[in-house]
């Protein structure tokens, strides 16, 4: 096994069977076998993570790429219409009935409800320093389930353990405060390992709480109507100082195959394509005959792709960065034997030409055109499992570059330095062999960060606070209204939960 924390976590989900990923914890720990060694209390809480990893390469991520200005998944000669589910997250005309909307809330609860559950298991064993440890690292992922489902859903409950009661729906405000308090409390009793380690990689830390306290100041505007961009910096200075963490040189060994712990990369979605799948990137955005360039087990369904428009600002001389999209006409790894679509060459091209509006059909591909560029930023794993087709490449969720890249943002915004956040624009820019800049503007902020950390799940987070999310790209019109800022609160859990009351703009 590749990473320490991952066969730790996986002996956790295996025991018992050998397909059940979803094992009651409960049921395998007893006052005989409770955990009393780091290695018991981390698979003790394995199915926190798992859940979260599950669908996080997937639906959560088309939660806040699909609706943005990154990625769209178009219908091709009729396949991937799929009921029109992706075509009305790019339009921002989604109901209550969405499934991935759905999907979303019940991953957001599902999580919430093991951390409660495995907290309230926790709290009966021996007391000692490894008992508060991970109380404290089990709260902190309950915060950042908190904090995902309270920045797609706003008005949530705050739910606890052990009640047969419907949980109340708190407001956004009484959310953000939750999470804040929650983070507080327990960061300072966190590990803070100078980098994260194999020993701490994928569990949270010192750093991982204080990147997400960053995180909800960067949004506290849009969340509770209160700027906090000055508390954010005073939390990406607790890390840059506090800590020997900072930028890796190699920008793609960040998301590539055999990825694991770094010096950049401050928490992670940790994937094993047998044993903890959920990224299918691969599956999702390539070509079918581009399998043997890539030595892959499956054919690619060619779905997902970018918007010309996005793809133009990856035009930077020397920017290794260009190098995570396919665009134009395609060869083998050799470099010179063309890959054939049909009778001609394999050609990806920029521009999304539509044979159906309503649909958003691009037809069947003609003269080896595949219409969208292509990203391979998560590159193409050789060793996908087959029958998943999930990949081994681990997604980072918090990770250095994106501490610089808000705290210069947040320096611009509070008339801080100008040439702090230039160099920390400049920092990263270097990293990737880019040109430098003379001067830096808050576009100049999202232009970089489209370009920084596109497809890493933080897009739409970015455009609501830019106040761009209701723009107007690919076949979205925009002006679709603010009410669009948060998605509505799934039908069925309004049938199910009478205390829930419909966010504006979906009654």
């Amino acid at each position: 096994m590749k990473k320490n924390i991952t066969a730790a976590i996986l002996m956790a989900l295996t025991l018992g069977s050998c397909t059940k990923l979803d094992v009651d914890v409960e049921s395998q720990l007893t006052t005989e076998n409770f955990p009393k060694t780091p290695e018991a209390f981390v698979a003790a809480t394995g199915t926190v993570y798992q859940k979260f990893n599950a669908k996080f390469g997937v639906d959560i991520w088309r939660m806040y790429e699909l609706t943005s200005d990154e990625a769209i998944i178009t219908a091709r000669n009729g396949g991937y219409y799929d009921q029109g589910r992706y075509q009305t997250l790019h339009k921002h005309n989604w109901a209550p009935d969405h499934p991935i909307i759905q999907s979303a809330w019940e991953w957001g609860y599902a999580g919430i409800s093991d951390c409660n559950r495995i907290l309230n298991l926790l709290s009966k064993a021996e007391e000692g320093h490894l008992k508060e440890l991970f109380l404290k690292e089990i709260r902190t992922m309950r915060a950042l389930y908190y904090f995902y489902t309270m920045d797609m859903f706003g008005n949530i409950p705050i739910t606890s353990f052990g009640t047969i009661e419907s949980p109340k729906q708190s407001t956004r405000a009484e959310v953000f405060s939750y999470i804040e308090k929650e983070l507080l409390e327990v960061s300072e009793g966190l590990s803070a390992p100078a980098t994260v380690t194999q020993e701490f990689y994928g569990r949270p830390t010192k750093w991982m709480a204080y990147a997400l306290l960053q995180k909800l100041y960067m949004n506290a505007q849009h969340y509770i109507g209160k700027s906090m961009y000055a508390e954010s910096i005073i939390y990406a200075d607790k890390i840059i100082t506090g800590s020997a963490m900072g930028t890796v040189d190699d920008y793609n060994s960040l998301f590539a195959v055999n990825n694991g712990p770094n010096k950049e990369t401050i928490f992670a979605a940790i994937y094993d394509a047998n044993y903890s799948g959920g990224n299918a990137m691969t599956r999702f955005t390539l070509h079918s005959t581009l399998r043997a360039k890539y030595n892959l087990p499956f054919s690619p369904s060619n779905a997902m792709c970018t918007f010309p428009e996005f793809y133009s600002i990856f035009n930077l001389p020397g920017d290794v960065r260009n190098s995570t999209w396919l665009a134009g006409k395609q060869f083998l790894a050799d470099g010179t034997t063309k890959i054939m679509n049909g009778s001609a060459q394999l050609d990806f091209t920029p521009e999304i030409v539509l044979t159906n509006t309503e649909t958003m059909d691009v037809g069947p591909e003609v003269n080896g055109i595949s219409r969208g560029v292509r990203s391979i930023k998560f590159y193409p794993d050789p060793n996908t499992n087959s029958s998943t087709r999930f990949q081994n490449n681990d997604m980072p969720i918090f990770r250095m570059g994106d501490v610089y890249m808000s705290k210069a943002e947040a320096l611009l915004r509070t008339g801080g330095s100008a040439d702090e956040a230039l160099k920390l624009v400049n920092k990263l820019r270097t990293r990737s062999k880019a040109p430098e800049l003379s001067a830096i503007t808050l576009d100049g902020i999202l232009e970089e960060r489209g370009r920084e950390f596109a497809w890493e799940g933080w897009r739409r987070n970015d455009l609501i606070r830019f106040g761009k999310y209701q723009g107007k790209w690919g076949f979205k019109n925009g002006n679709e209204g603010a009410t669009r800022d948060i998605f509505p609160i799934p039908a069925t859990e309004l049938v199910l939960n009478k205390n829930l009351d419909q966010n504006e703009g979906y009654k």
